[in-house]
């Protein structure tokens, strides 16, 4: 039976998403948006609880309990941390998971303290002006050659003290969430804040649908996937099986692009589980999605974290295509309409 899906879950998890992508939640700093998650959920008739760590668990019903079926997308981002108030008054920052000082270099951003608010400035190279730094283009970008200007009228470490910032604050990055006319999805943290729009509008369709799948089919929002250990615990009783949904790799060499579901058959880690890849596949080519089967060189995800932390589990992962992984990331509607739709023709076949 091929599985078709209306327009309007498409609509549904655009919007989703860019609500998500609009809440700030770096590794380490991820409770509004967690909050915001469990809520969503709950809103569309499934229970959702916490894990002690912060992430969500929803449980989306399922007849066989010992057959029980993990889907794992993480909803904390790359960001930044005050590591040093620099006598000219700057912050120099050390990252919050794989951000990179190339892919956010004059990049607006949100400093948020502990108790003290939150102030505005930009993440700019060490003496920034070209028109006097005559340097400016041999300058390697590192975090201890780059800074963030303050837009607060300060001159120096004092100053900004008096502020209430301090070291360990937490630094955002602007997401800069836009969708083109012609279905393009565009945001820093599309990896991985799309696959919770996309298990947001697996809920609605299910819920719409009245349907009960014959597995027992559980979602795990994690929190800490960014820094490798989002998946290392919380695995529901009875699952024999997980799956991440995380982002596609689109880049030289690969043969996912951004209007295609990824499936994954090997990354850094090692492979994935054989027949749950084989499964994923044939469950693509049974309903038209289109899709590609790639191998991913610098990556790992939370299906692995599962199995490392000592759960017996079969794995796989699945991700709508994402060109510029961890940088000003673009996806397209197709790719996460054709995720959708294999998450929707895996689980209730």
């Amino acid at each position: 039976m091929k599985k078709k899906i209306e327009k309007k879950y498409v609509d549904y998890l655009v919007k989703k998403t860019e609500e998500i992508v609009n809440i700030d939640s770096p590794t380490g700093y991820t409770e509004e948006a967690a909050s915001f998650v469990k809520k969503e959920f709950e809103a569309l008739g499934f229970n959702a609880y916490y894990t002690v760590k912060g992430g969500i668990i929803v449980e989306f019903g399922g007849k066989d309990k010992d057959n029980g079926l993990l889907l794992e997308a993480h909803v904390d981002t790359l960001g930044g941390m005050v590591s040093r108030i620099k006598p000219n008054g700057r912050l120099e920052l050390t990252n919050l998971g794989g951000m990179n000082p190339n892919n956010a270099e004059t990049e607006n951003v949100k400093v948020i303290t502990k108790f003290n608010g939150e102030y505005e400035g930009t993440f700019q190279l060490n003496d920034a002006s070209i028109h006097v730094n005559g340097k400016y283009n041999e300058q390697k970008r590192e975090w201890s050659s780059c800074e963030v200007v303050l837009d607060e009228d300060v001159k120096d470490a004092d100053d900004v003290k008096k502020l209430g910032i301090s070291i360990g604050d937490i630094v955002c990055f602007d997401p800069n969430f836009r969708v083109t006319k012609s279905g393009y999805i565009k945001s820093r943290f599309l990896d991985d804040k799309l696959s919770v729009g996309i298990l947001f509008a697996y809920a609605k369709y299910l819920k719409d649908n009245n349907i009960t799948p014959e597995r027992a089919i559980y979602a795990h929002i994690t929190v800490f996937e960014e820094v490798g250990h989002g998946g290392c615990g919380s695995v529901p009783k009875g699952c024999t099986e997980v799956i991440s949904v995380d982002m596609g790799c689109v880049g030289e060499n690969l043969d996912c692009s951004e209007k295609q579901v990824s499936i994954c058959a090997k990354d850094s880690a090692g492979p994935y589980n054989y027949n749950v890849v084989k499964s994923l596949i044939k469950a693509a080519m049974d309903n038209d999605i289109d899709y590609a089967v790639d191998v991913y060189p610098f990556y790992g995800s939370d299906a692995e974290a599962s199995l490392r932390a000592g759960n017996d589990l079969r794995h796989g992962l699945i991700g709508a295509g994402v060109y510029a992984s961890h940088g000003y990331e673009r996806s397209h509607k197709d790719g996460a309409e054709n995720t959708l739709r294999l998450l929707i023709a895996y689980t209730t076949d």
